[in-house]
């Protein structure tokens, strides 16, 4: 019998490395369950929505948000460990810049229209925790934006403009009046969520108890 297609709803920020290693584990759970039909949808969050639309040198970033650089080493080394371990590569000594994320927000929009949101998303993940590049920096998204198949030229022309910086922002902020409070956020045909970068035989068992057409809202 035909399984049941889920919709994946998936909350997230380009610059939140459980973010990064989250998509890595969600890819994994869809293996595990090849025969189920998935959609997946992805959503804005501002991890660090006090950060100027211009960035701020990431020492600055960690110093306000850490206390130190230095205090950030040993988290940064647990996270390094982790992506490894999913065939990732975090790189933070490489990333000078913290940037504010609204426009790679508006690539992901942008790159949805024409069913490239996931490879706009790993290809700004990528640029950000493994080659260190700023993303602040217009070329760098127009060519990143070019690279998943979008018209260089018109991605330069938009974000230039306003196009959609007012949509993206309402959805990153309605996410938090929902009640999420960090990232990423799994929610599984709206009807139960799962929270963190949990585990690829997790998340597979929860897009299993969504195709279940007996699942009701409070299993």
């Amino acid at each position: 019998m035909p399984q049941r297609s889920v919709r994946v709803d998936v909350v997230s920020d380009v610059v939140c490395p459980w973010c990064f290693i989250g998509k890595r584990r969600l890819e994994k759970a869809l293996a595990l369950e090849p025969d189920i039909p998935v959609e997946l949808r992805w959503h804005p969050y501002f991890l660090n929505d006090w950060i100027p639309r211009e960035g701020m040198p990431r020492d600055q970033y960690l110093t306000i948000k850490f206390g130190s650089p230095d205090r950030y080493r040993d988290i940064a080394e647990r996270v390094g460990a982790v992506a490894a371990a999913e065939g990732l590569v975090y790189a933070p000594e490489r990333m000078k810049r913290q940037p504010n994320t609204l426009d790679c927000h508006r690539l992901i929009r942008w790159a949805r229209e024409r069913g490239r949101a996931a490879a706009m998303k790993q290809r700004l993940m990528d640029l950000y925790f493994t080659e260190g590049a700023d993303l602040t920096e217009r070329e760098t998204l127009v060519q990143a934006a070019a690279s998943v198949g979008l018209d260089a030229d018109s991605v330069r022309a938009d974000l230039a403009s306003e196009r959609d910086v007012a949509s993206v922002t309402q959805a990153a902020q309605s996410a938090k009046e929902a009640g999420i409070t960090g990232v990423p956020c799994f929610i599984f045909d709206g009807r139960f969520a799962v929270a963190g970068a949990q585990p690829a035989e997790h998340l597979a068992a929860a897009i299993a108890r969504a195709a279940r057409s007996d699942t009701s809202a409070d299993d």
